[in-house]
């Protein structure tokens, strides 16, 4: 493989930048661009050493370093690693980079360092996926469940699975292929039993996915109503500052403003809407019709009504949209005389909050409100799950395969045709784990990786 290099550190200004160089001739790039104080020579360091000395290009100092060296079998990737450490300005980042550039390394490409870990067996698919969970964790339960996956935790679950396909698959291809020999019989009692207890602990994996996902990507949260009714202010205490713009006048809020806010453990994507009513202005309802759109596409709908003013046909319009909607109502301007029929609002919505967006009043109890509806428990966070759509993926369709099986032994299938169905099982139990799986999903996994990781 070609030797690659890239900048692992932000894009940023920092106290220190990491340059990292990869591959067979990483120790000859980093000759030329790096000179140790004293006699110490680069290709004489042996794997887990430092030096100190200069970064140069071409004889131009560049910057006081460290470089830090690792010999294969024993690196991140599996290859020769070389890593120089300088101060953390761009330019001098990027010089070294540079450097090593011009002395052999070729740029490396998204997750390119991981996706040759993986290669080299360094680690498995599911752990070169918790890698880029790790990096960008936002929360202590996050990281707690990237580590748990990063160490391997659903690879030996699912492994343990793939092993008893792979036993039964054996017996079942024995007993099919040398009949007159004497070999046991696959007995359709047991091969069910085994069939069902497989299906079972591969649903495990999944059975914690929503919350999860929920953890690692956040919850797509609208804020909705009719105009006019603190939408935008409500928007502006979750978020901490004033992102949203607001004034008096009905209508101010004519697209969809978002910022991201913790909530605990969760994270909501909110959006703020434009206000839900009938209006003859083509501007204004464009918006309507994005916040129509985000309903149907939001987990989580925040729907705010005032409070201070009766029921209007189009706050009865919004309560019917979202009936059946994760919800909830929010019953702002709790600061003046309330006039709300609020037992309509109760008999269609389950959740309901009282507050004065205006005052600030009232926003912990909405905050505890949204935490018990995506109720996230330390079970949750310690236990084993699928960490993304294509494992999910993967899981659901070797269970599909299996549990058909099942139903065929129980219509009195031929063994052969549950044979063919259950290698389909396994098939995609290898490709979860990256033991059989194409380039074009290796290339599409690692591309979402940050380049440097």
């Amino acid at each position: 493989m070609s030797t690659i290099a890239a900048i692992s550190t932000p894009d940023a200004p920092g106290g220190i930048a990491v340059i990292r160089i990869s591959g067979d001739d990483s120790i000859k790039v980093a000759e030329k661009i790096f000179s140790p104080y004293g006699d110490k020579k680069v290709c004489d360091m042996s794997g887990y050493t430092c030096a100190y000395g200069i970064a140069h290009d071409n004889g131009e100092r560049l910057d006081d370093c460290i470089l830090t060296v690792f010999k294969a079998p024993h690196s991140y990737t599996g290859e020769d690693v070389v890593e120089i450490s300088c101060h953390g300005g761009l330019y001098v980042t990027r010089r070294i980079l540079r450097a090593a550039l011009k002395n052999g390394a070729i740029n490396a490409e998204a997750g390119e360092f991981t996706k040759r870990a993986f290669l080299n067996g360094k680690l498995d698919l599911t752990q070169a996926e918790a890698v880029m969970d790790i990096i960008s964790a936002k929360g202590e339960r996050e990281l707690k469940m990237a580590e748990n996956l990063r160490e391997g935790a659903a690879f030996k679950r699912v492994d343990k699975c793939s092993e008893r396909l792979m036993k039964l698959l054996g017996d079942l291809a024995a007993w099919a292929d040398y009949p007159e020999e004497d070999i046991p019989s696959v007995e359709p009692e047991n091969l069910r039993n085994e069939l069902s207890d497989i299906s079972a602990e591969l649903g495990s994996l999944i059975k914690n996915y929503d919350c999860g996902r929920i953890l690692r990507e956040g919850v797509s949260t609208a804020i909705i109503g009719k105009p006019n009714v603190g939408k935008s202010t409500l928007f502006n205490c979750l978020s901490g500052f004033n992102r949203s713009i607001v004034t008096d006048i009905a209508g101010t809020t004519r697209d969809v403003v978002e910022e991201s806010v913790s909530i605990g453990d969760i994270t909501l994507r909110l959006s703020d809407t434009a206000g839900i009513h009938e209006t003859n202005d083509v501007i204004e309802g464009m918006g309507v019709d994005i916040a129509e759109k985000l309903i149907d596409s939001s987990e989580l709908i925040i729907a705010v009504f005032d409070g201070g003013c009766p029921l209007t046909e189009d706050d009865l319009y919004l309560i019917n949209k979202i009936n059946n909607k994760n919800t909830v109502a929010v019953i702002n301007k709790n600061d003046v005389e309330q006039k709300l029929d609020i037992e309509l609002i109760s008999d269609k919505l389950k959740h309901i909050v009282y507050l004065s967006a205006k005052e600030n009043k009232g926003i912990d109890e909405l905050k505890n409100v949204i935490e018990n509806i995506f109720e996230i428990n330390d079970m949750t966070i310690n236990s084993v799950s699928a960490a993304n759509e294509r494992q999910k993926r993967c899981i659901e369709s070797a269970i599909d395969c299996i549990d058909n099986c099942i139903l065929a032994i129980d219509n009195g299938e031929m063994l052969d045709a549950i044979n063919v169905i259950l290698d389909e099982a396994e098939q995609h139990i290898l490709e979860l784990t990256g033991k059989r799986i194409t380039n074009e999903v290796v290339d599409e996994v690692f591309s979402r990786f940050c380049v440097g990781k």
